[in-house]
């Protein structure tokens, strides 16, 4: 369960690490590009990782007993928000017909693009922690 959220912290962290060099790019649109085909690969493959980041973390919490769990309960109320947030504004960016480097750099600097972003860097720090502490056999 831990490599299934680290994985999907991962997916996203990718996405928006290339979101941030096709921003600079200056594209008027996404297609006839290989970076464009390449963004919208990566964006679907971040929606659908940020749609499973709470379930995962969830699971994470149940099968790892990770303790306090009354703490990585509370916070996955935070991480479940604040992907609802982020999701929302990536699906409708991945939504449209046409997708420019000015959209994407107004998607980075989305608040709730930033917030899920700290979410996923502390939550994958946890899991790293977790997961070493573990025997290998388990995971």
């Amino acid at each position: 369960m831990l490599q299934d959220l680290r994985d999907h912290c991962d997916a996203v962290e990718q996405c928006y690490e290339f979101m941030l060099a096709y921003a600079a790019q200056g594209l008027p649109r996404d297609s006839g590009s290989s970076s464009g085909e390449k963004l919208r690969g990566l964006l679907g493959r971040a929606v659908e990782a940020v749609s499973l980041l709470p379930g995962a973390y969830e699971a994470a919490i149940s099968q790892r007993d990770l303790q306090p769990v009354d703490k990585h309960r509370a916070f996955l109320s935070v991480l479940t928000r604040d992907a609802g947030d982020a999701l929302a504004a990536m699906a409708l960016v991945l939504a449209q017909p046409a997708i420019s480097s000015q959209l994407v750099d107004n998607l980075n600097a989305s608040i709730h693009l930033r917030s899920l972003l700290t979410d996923l860097f502390l939550i994958d720090e946890i899991a790293k922690v977790s997961q070493s502490s573990v025997p290998n056999n388990i995971s």
